[in-house]
């Protein structure tokens, strides 16, 4: 699916002018990379990470009117090319076996939450009756481990994986896939296609395109925008970041990228750092933990706030409101973590399901950031605004509560 995919060393690139090459990324983390970029930190990874052909495809389907419920965005698809369950289908209770990269951000622990009360539901129609989970904690070698583990024990009817990275989980999803039981892959891909399903939104491509692209419309020619990037190696990080990369060097913005690891107080250096070296105008982040320290760092300096891109985590949707800026909350649906489960069950009963399962993938605007803050009224400000689990029986307590299973 994937290929010549591999970690990227850090990076900080001012580009002006002419187009730069890009980069498309893969779930991977690559624990030799410390926090920081700043310029000169490292080499240009662009053009292994860019796919043209992927990246039109994720463009073009932004625009694509997914199939499916209207009221279920879990279960819409955009583009789907269904493939044949029927050799899964069988009777009774089964057990899925799910190997998690990490519940360590605030992302990861509502879509965590939100399976977890899916799994309860579905626990009641008897066919998904049980889930054995093991979490990697952001380490490869465990992940491989763990799914080595379920291979062995030889008790799992299906496996769920969400890869820690991509080349190295590879092996592990295919000896998964020799066992002859289902596999599903969903939110981070690897380089084998032998699952039944990879389940994910649009991609990292889109939220590049529509990031950058609320910038640079906000923007002038010349401007300076720093970009926060969270880990090198990860596909849809390296994804976002090379799609942004493009476009910025196409519209002549001056761009100036670190890895924080998405520590707040890392974050809050960088942009002081370079505010202290003069004018931004604009911030950039592949993913919106943190975003709020980024604001701060501008008001501290006393500096106007700038045009920026976070995500829809509540706190910083809540800090747009509060600030009144001009930002958008870019979408990597966290309902996606429903998914897997409701595709096991169908595969169960031998419907079809698509082979790679592209959800929909929307940003959140000042038009309807109202809309969503309303939405989500005494939620945490670590909950993710488009989690999509009104549905289920313990909303909206259990994710006010915000204890991890």
């Amino acid at each position: 699916m994937r290929t010549g995919l591999r970690p990227v060393l850090r990076t900080a690139v001012a580009l002006i002018g002419a187009s730069a090459l890009i980069a498309v990324a893969g779930c991977t983390t690559d624990p030799t990379v410390e926090p920081g970029g700043g310029e000169g930190g490292g080499e240009d990874s662009s053009e292994e990470w860019f796919d043209q052909k992927l990246y039109d495809r994720q463009f073009e389907e932004r625009d694509v009117v997914p199939e499916g419920p209207e009221d279920k965005p879990y279960l819409q698809m955009i583009n789907p090319e269904m493939g044949d369950t029927s050799e899964f289908k069988s009777e009774g209770g089964k057990k899925m076996c799910f190997a998690n990269a990490s519940i360590s951000n605030p992302w990861r622990q509502t879509g965590w939450i939100t399976m977890n009360e899916q799994l309860k539901d579905l626990k009641k129609n008897g066919v998904i009756t049980e889930m054995e989970t093991r979490d990697a904690q952001d380490n490869d070698d465990t992940q491989i481990a763990d799914i080595d583990y379920f291979i062995s024990e030889g008790d799992c009817d299906g496996f769920i994986i969400s890869p820690n990275s991509t080349s190295a989980i590879t092996p592990a999803v295919e000896r998964a896939c020799k066992t002859d039981k289902p596999v599903i892959v969903f939110d981070r891909g690897v380089e084998t296609d032998c699952a039944v399903t990879f389940i994910h939104p649009i991609g990292g491509f889109a939220w590049g395109i529509d990031t950058s692209q609320f910038l640079i419309d906000n923007l002038e020619k010349g401007d300076k925008v720093v970009a926060l990037r969270i880990l090198p190696g990860v596909d849809v990080l390296e994804q976002r970041w090379a799609a942004a990369e493009k476009l910025f060097g196409e519209a002549d913005i001056e761009v100036v990228d670190y890895f924080t690891e998405g520590d707040p107080a890392e974050i809050k250096k960088v942009v002081s750092d370079e505010l202290a070296k003069g004018d931004v105008q604009g911030v950039w982040m592949d993913a919106g933990d943190g975003a709020v320290s980024a604001v701060e760092a501008f008001e501290d300096a006393g500096k106007d706030y700038p045009v920026m891109t976070g995500e829809d985590e509540l706190s910083f949707l809540r800090k747009w409101k509060d600030t009144d800026m001009t930002a958008m909350a870019p979408v990597y649906s966290n309902f996606q973590w429903r998914t897997p489960l409701l595709a096991a069950e169908m595969i169960f009963k031998g419907e079809e399901v698509p082979t790679e399962w592209v959800l929909p993938q929307s940003p959140i605007t000042a038009e309807d950031l109202d809309e969503y803050l309303d939405r989500n009224k005494g939620m945490p400000d670590g909950h993710y605004a488009k989690f999509g689990g009104e549905d289920l029986s313990g909303f909206p307590e259990v994710w006010q509560d915000r204890v991890i299973p």
